[in-house]
């Protein structure tokens, strides 16, 4: 078995509909230009109101494997 190499990145991904659809748009966006996503953590959760609407904002902690 070889050994492998983590790298940890923080992302705040950002949605009008909920805190789910914000996390899935932070992992989704890292998607597009890190490969390797193993793992994710969900460290805060905050949000502005603009409108009278809620806006989430969730901080995401990601991890992915380096490659050999």
């Amino acid at each position: 078995m070889s050994d492998h190499v983590y790298k940890v990145i923080d992302v705040v991904g950002t949605s009008d509909v909920n805190i789910h659809e914000a996390v899935r748009n932070a992992i989704h966006r890292a998607s597009k230009t890190i490969h390797n996503l193993q793992w994710f953590e969900v460290k805060d959760i905050r949000g502005a109101i603009h409108n009278g609407e809620p806006h989430f904002q969730v901080e995401v902690r990601i991890g992915f494997r380096l490659d050999a």
